[in-house]
């Protein structure tokens, strides 16, 4: 607020709003005091405006030093005492200007006009900080209004992309294929398949509003998962996953953990002959790892840049932390953070 492009119009109003309301109210007369009308204008328009400039040059300052981002509420109290060390040395410099040099007043006679001022130098910090503290709580209201709209935006699309991974050639009509060749009549494999098939599918929209899931349901979901792939690449590819039950009450963005495990197979090779291995674990430090060994294809399909990138950003905005990707020459690994909602 103190930046406002309009705080010398501002300024000027509150020194006037002010000055009338002293002179109608008789503060001169009744404290005897014999100063003019554009004298008392002088005084408190130069209170005001070193009020305001001070304060202007010295929130910068103190959100440096107090990390207003964290501590809100001590920033506000540091920077109104600020304020009000400005407002008292404002206050003896102009009223030391107009009665001791424009006025000729002997000294005795600067308290009282000193003190009144003071007085108000006090006030109009304070309303200036109310306004200030008020102006700050709506642009942050604002700031995170907008960050959950991003959030759910890229939330929906993530589960969007997600079912179009699910029913694009890849692997809607791969498994349907796989399931096209074990239908025969009373064929539990054929019905098993579709029953992991349907848990899928349901956990994805029953899940696309949220911001954050259990690890626990997470998993559940991808046990069906890794058997609709285990049909598809066979002995091809093999998935171990190894969390302990402390980890599992902690929670992740939804179908990341899905998502993870696509990329790793649509970036490698995965056939019998070389089999294409995941692994799956939680680090000393809360994140939840997903390793394969590094067996790039030579031709990719072309990207959407929506999978990791869309994971990184939806953990930035829900608590500010970051993925990790560590690459080596024979291995791939990526981390997410496990959370902790109190």
């Amino acid at each position: 607020m103190f930046a406002h492009r309009y705080r010398y119009l501002f300024i000027v109003i509150l020194s006037i709003y002010t000055l009338v309301n002293t002179l109608l109210c008789e503060v001169y007369y009744f404290f005897k005091i014999p100063i003019s009308w554009y004298h008392a204008l002088l005084t408190i328009t130069g209170i005001t405006f070193i009020i305001w400039e001070g304060n202007r040059l010295l929130e910068p300052v103190i959100r440096k030093l107090v990390r207003a981002d964290k501590h809100r509420i001590r920033f506000v109290i540091y920077f109104f005492i600020a304020g009000g060390l400005v407002g008292a040395i404002a206050t003896i410099f102009m009223v030391s200007l107009t009665g001791l040099v424009l006025l000729d007043f002997p000294l005795r006679e600067n308290i009282q006009p000193f003190k009144l001022n003071l007085i108000y130098a006090t006030l109009a910090n304070l309303f200036l900080h109310l306004l200030n503290t008020i102006f700050l709580y709506f642009h942050n209201y604002k700031i995170q209004w907008m960050e959950a709209e991003e959030l759910r935006r890229i939330s929906s699309q993530a589960q969007l992309q997600l079912i179009k991974n699910q029913v694009n050639p890849h692997f809607l009509f791969n498994n349907l294929n796989v399931l096209s060749s074990m239908v025969i009549r009373d064929n539990p494999d054929a019905n098993h398949f579709i029953e992991e098939f349907s848990k899928v599918y349901r956990y994805i929209l029953s899940n696309q509003e949220s911001e954050l899931v259990l690890l626990k349901s997470e998993l559940e979901v991808i046990e069906p998962y890794i058997f609709l792939l285990n049909k598809r690449f066979s002995k091809g590819l093999e998935v171990d996953i190894n969390i302990e039950d402390c980890y599992k009450e902690q929670y992740i963005i939804p179908v990341a953990l899905q998502m993870l495990i696509e990329n790793a197979i649509k970036h490698n090779v995965v056939s019998i002959a070389r089999p294409l291995t995941i692994r799956i674990y939680v680090t000393g430090d809360s994140f939840l790892t997903v390793s394969n060994n590094f067996q790039p294809k030579k031709s990719v399909e072309p990207s959407t840049q929506i999978g990791l990138q869309n994971i990184s950003k939806r953990y930035n905005l829900v608590n500010g932390s970051n993925i990790r990707i560590n690459k080596t020459r024979d291995h791939f690994e990526i981390s997410i953070p496990l959370l902790v909602v109190n």
